[in-house]
């Protein structure tokens, strides 16, 4: 099993140009799988639709995290990395990796793949791991 690193905490900001799948609107929902999100539509009386599935890379995070540790930044907002939209990601634009105020966040835009239009708004915050007290 890998390192901890920390806690991972989502945040479903919006959605937009999310497609229809029922008579006039959606009731779109979020699945957070480790490395990818899934929107689907959630029905009372059929099968949920999906909306779209999009990928997302952590290892940036990841690292921006391990730079923090590295460079000891805890007050105010430093931008740690950039991750830009590429063939390997989901992103709908460019993103920043920050540590604000001692924690690591990312705000991203993901286009949904595999279906005709969409994007998801995600904030990712890793937060540290508390270190254990020897007593």
């Amino acid at each position: 099993m890998g390192e901890q690193v920390g806690l991972l905490k989502v945040t479903v900001v919006q959605g937009k140009k999310l497609v229809i799948r029922d008579f006039k609107s959606s009731d779109p929902y979020v699945v957070v799988k480790l490395g990818n999100q899934e929107v689907f539509d959630k029905d009372r009386f059929k099968a949920d639709d999906k909306m779209g599935h999009a990928q997302l890379n952590l290892q940036p995070i990841v690292s921006a995290a391990r730079l923090k540790q590295i460079l000891q930044v805890c007050s105010g907002e430093t931008i740690l990395r950039k991750a830009v939209p590429d063939s390997d990601n989901c992103l709908a634009r460019e993103s920043s990796i920050s540590c604000i105020n001692g924690e690591v966040v990312q705000s991203v835009w993901l286009r949904l793949c595999a279906v005709e239009s969409g994007e998801i708004e995600l904030k990712i915050k890793l937060i540290d791991r508390p270190v254990a007290s020897s007593r």
